[in-house]
């Protein structure tokens, strides 16, 4: 299925979409258009769906036209959107054949393993997509290739239909749970698809010079110092082999030695200069033996120096750092500099960016790399799927994360079913008033026991709860090699035993089982240290939003939209109170609340005193936030709770098709692309809409106030799964 437009080796209309990223509700698979293999892909995800969704001949008759299988799953960021926690009978020997034969069509990127998506469904940036009609088959087959089919523990209910999808995410929580319960907007709302396609939603980085980040050049700066690419092919796939070996202290023996056949001085440079640009970490020397010439290649400074090329051999009046312009569809981040690494063969460590981006998106952002050419990060543009490099520059400094000032959202909403009086009025007022600067719900975590709990049970000093919270069984969805490592956790209490369970050993539950293995259950406290210490904070973190959001409920409710004396505003880096005869000089958007911590002031009303009752019902003092373990000690820090977004604009479109694109990317722009036309009788309207925020805004939380929806993934999964029944 194809979209009508190419890009160059980003071609969303031919990429089989995996599972969604940030923000998104639900994914839409589409699988496949070889009619060979579509029989078992049908076999393969309807067997996981309960019968009474799957009885009606219609939906065979329809993929057996059209060589696509889609069924609208509620969005998780997992790798096998399939791979739930339920069970099944064996397939047959024939459906296994053909699963054996679907696997073996598996390509991947380079370098890339299977389990670096693989965390924590606890910590898991997920956001909450607004969908609220059936989804359309997403076309977006990705070139990478087919994800492989993963084998997924499934258990029968008694009846032996088993549980719907939404009928397992009814554990999950919604919006009312943490505290997102009011809205600023008086219009009514209306539904609408968000992410139906990942083109549908774009951001672009906003630097800390306020300027937004666009790629809009792909040009090399010029530089004479610098080697071409093209004397890499001065040497053979041999000693390319043997040098890359040498590289990673793959070889037994410490050094390459390459023979200079055609002898010459100017062959013997153009080697020397092959061997350190593009094998970083390696030195070269001529030696002479038996009267021929040969290069000889070694480590100069051991291990340390495979991820920094030689001071040497980089010019001493150009910066230290390569700047460049990232476009990436449907990546995050670190899985993005992931790849970058294994292509360049450095370590991830030597990139710095400013934030992190959503995955199911289109997104643009800045990135800085140590002594990398921009020459060589060019070059991936011809071998790289789904990014485009460009805007080189060369700086001496790195970029650091929260450098930037935020982020420019450009958002599709399809289908949508408002009226044009309702758009304007519910656009007007998140262009004037805005929206609650609520934290949205990927914050809380997407299973049965949320991360705000842990985040309690951590300020409270009771690791024993930490660990149960944590690694025990839960209902609901979830990969089927986690239910059985739970199993084995609440059965033995054996970390090695669970350990066992888990072929992927980095997420936080096998972090935490291989902390507990080595310091007991008597050192919890260490053990818990084994896990990096930003998934650790994310769930003392989680309950500072947990605490945030409801009482940001709890103040609208109580005051309205007006500032009001005792409230707080900034005055620099610190708060101070409102005062009777200054309230006239401020308004809601000039108003703070404090996320809860040892080094912040409260509200000096009402609800400073809420603040206090709602720790205290839960078991802790407001008034001593410090932690015996220094890390889990919250200093605080302060909050707008109402954001007015920048640069806002919006246009109704309409269209005809469901697959057509409906924004104008950079890459299109670069490449000449134009945007298909539009039939003004089209049946289908769609919202666009421009935006920036801040940072740490959630736009799922702008987006929930034009549509009044519920953005929670147990509310979408039941909204989106009643069009199957």
């Amino acid at each position: 299925m194809h979209s009508g437009r190419t890009n160059k080796g980003l071609h969303e209309s031919s990429r089989t979409q995996g599972t969604t990223g940030n923000q998104n509700g639900f994914s839409t698979h589409v699988y496949g258009s070889l009619k060979d293999f579509g029989t078992l892909v049908f076999i393969k995800i309807f067997y996981y769906v309960p019968l009474k969704v799957h009885q009606s001949t219609n939906i065979w008759n329809h993929f057996e036209k059209n060589c696509s299988v889609y069924i609208a799953l509620n969005k998780m960021e997992v790798e096998e959107a399939n791979n739930l926690a339920k069970k099944h009978p064996l397939l047959s020997d024939e459906e296994q054949t053909k699963t054996e034969q679907y696997k073996r069509i598996k390509l991947s990127e380079p370098g890339i393993s299977s389990d670096q998506s693989s965390i924590n469904k606890h910590a898991e940036i997920l956001e909450g997509g607004l969908q609220a009609v059936p989804s359309i088959p997403d076309e977006n087959a990705e070139k990478e290739g087919v994800e492989e089919i993963d084998n997924a523990v499934f258990e029968e209910d008694e009846e032996g239909d088993g549980d719907s999808f939404a009928d397992m995410m009814k554990y999950g929580l919604v919006e009312q749970d943490v505290g997102i319960t009011k809205f600023v907007s008086t219009h009514q709302g209306f539904s609408g698809i968000l992410k139906e396609r990942y083109s549908d939603f774009v951001v672009h980085e906003i630097n800390k010079d306020g300027k937004i980040v666009v790629l809009d050049d792909l040009s090399v700066p010029p530089n004479d110092e610098e080697p071409s690419e093209d004397i890499f092919s001065i040497l053979s796939d041999e000693d390319k082999q043997h040098l890359e070996d040498l590289q990673h202290f793959k070889n037994k023996e410490d050094s390459v030695v390459i023979e200079v056949v055609e002898d010459t001085k100017e062959k013997r440079t153009i080697i020397h200069q092959a061997v350190k640009s593009f094998f970083p970490g390696l030195e070269t020397k001529t030696e002479e033996r038996d009267g021929k010439k040969f290069i000889v290649a070694y480590h100069v400074a051991g291990k340390t120096a495979l991820a920094n090329p030689r001071k040497h051999s980089w010019p001493k009046n150009r910066g230290t750092y390569c700047h460049f312009v990232l476009y990436k569809e449907n990546k995050d981040t670190m899985d993005a500099i992931n790849v970058l690494s294994k292509f360049l063969r450095v370590k991830p460590n030597i990139f710095s960016y400013m934030g992190t981006k959503d995955k199911r998106a289109i997104t643009v952002q800045e990135i800085a790399v140590v002594k990398i050419t921009a020459e060589r990060l060019s070059h991936l543009n011809k071998c790289l799927m789904n990014f485009k490099l460009g805007n080189f520059s060369y700086k001496k400094y790195p970029l650091k994360l929260g450098e930037l000032q935020g982020n420019h959202f450009t958002v599709v909403l399809r289908n949508i079913t408002g009226s044009s009086e309702q758009v304007e009025q519910a656009m007007t007022s998140l262009r004037d008033v805005g929206f609650i600067n609520y934290y949205g719900m990927q914050r809380f975590g997407t299973t049965a026991v949320p991360t705000y709990q842990v985040g309690k049970a951590i300020l409270h000093n009771k690791w024993s709860e930490v660990v149960d919270l944590i690694l025990k069984p839960r209902p609901g969805a979830e990969r089927g090699y986690l239910v059985k490592c739970r199993e084995e956790w609440a059965k033995t209490k054996d970390p090695e035993a669970a350990l066992k369970k888990l072929p992927v050993k980095r997420c936080v539950e096998g972090q935490l089982l291989r902390g507990l293995a080595k310091y007991g259950m008597k050192n919890i406290a260490s053990a818990f240290g084994m896990i990096p210490r930003n998934n650790r904070l994310m769930y003392i973190h989680s309950y500072q939003s947990y605490v945030w959001n409801k009482i940001v409920s709890k103040r609208i409710e109580e005051y309205g939209l007006k500032a009001v004396p005792g409230d707080l505003v900034l005055k620099g880096v610190t708060a101070v109170p409102i005062e009777d005869s200054d309230v006239e000089k401020h308004t809601i958007h000039d108003i703070v609340m404090p996320l809860p911590g040892f080094d912040v002031l409260y509200p000096k009303h009402e609800i400073g005193k809420a603040y206090e009752e709602m720790m205290a019902a839960d078991g802790l003092d407001i008034n001593n936030m410090k932690h015996k373990i220094r890390d889990y000690s919250l200093s605080g820090a302060y909050r707008k709770i109402i954001i007015r977004p920048q640069n806002v604009t919006w246009e109704t479109l309409v269209y005809d098709d469901n697959k057509i694109p409906l924004v104008h990317t950079d890459l299109e722009k670069l490449e000449g692309t134009p945007l298909p036309e539009f039939s003004k009788d089209g049946k289908y309207k769609a919202l666009k809409m421009d935006f920036s925020l801040p940072p740490s805004s959630y736009a799922t939380m702008a987006i929930r106030e034009v549509l009044k929806m519920d953005t929670s993934i147990k509310n979408q999964t039941q909204l989106n799964t009643v069009w199957l029944r």
